[in-house]
């Protein structure tokens, strides 16, 4: 006995999107990440370093993999949610830095420091650094998103 699953184009679309997305987050966590590596804005301690915090190092390749994971996973929501809207380079943009903002809001001010036990919600050098990285992130993430769908839409007709 077979069966048949009737997909819509719009369902059909979403793990493209994603695929799309995971690059576009891997993007924009490899240019997040040269900021965070290159800013030291706590004590000569580079941003990176303070991502390995979550899983209790110091190591900042282990900060670097943490980071790039969340970046990819993401890139991957990027894509999911807002996919549809972000392929042309304008609005990609204007999406991926109001993204990286909501990312900032949600990942730097509240869930980072509640899991280190920091103060959420806290203003300073180290959240100011953190806005100027979500935002390259950002930034970086729906160019790439745009240039992928581009590409993509040039070999084999655009997604929808």
């Amino acid at each position: 006995m077979t069966t048949t699953l009737q997909v819509s184009p719009g369902t059909a679309v979403i793990p493209v999107h994603a695929a799309w997305g995971a690059a576009a987050g891997l993007v924009g966590g490899i240019g997040m990440g040269i900021w965070m590596s290159l800013s030291r804005p706590m004590m000569d301690t580079a941003m990176i370093t303070m991502v390995a915090g979550l899983l209790g190092s110091t190591n900042a390749i282990a900060g670097w993999l943490i980071h790039l994971a969340i970046a990819t996973f993401a890139g991957i929501a990027f894509g999911v949610v807002l996919g549809q809207f972000a392929q042309r380079l304008a609005p990609a943009v204007v999406l991926g830095v109001a993204y990286g903002a909501v990312w900032w809001t949600v990942g730097a001010l509240w869930i980072m420091p509640a899991i280190m036990g920091m103060p959420v919600f806290e203003w300073n050098s180290v959240t100011a650094s953190s806005l100027g990285a979500h935002l390259v992130f950002g930034l970086l993430a729906g160019v790439a998103f745009a240039s992928v769908a581009r590409v993509m839409a040039e070999r084999s007709g655009p997604a929808r």
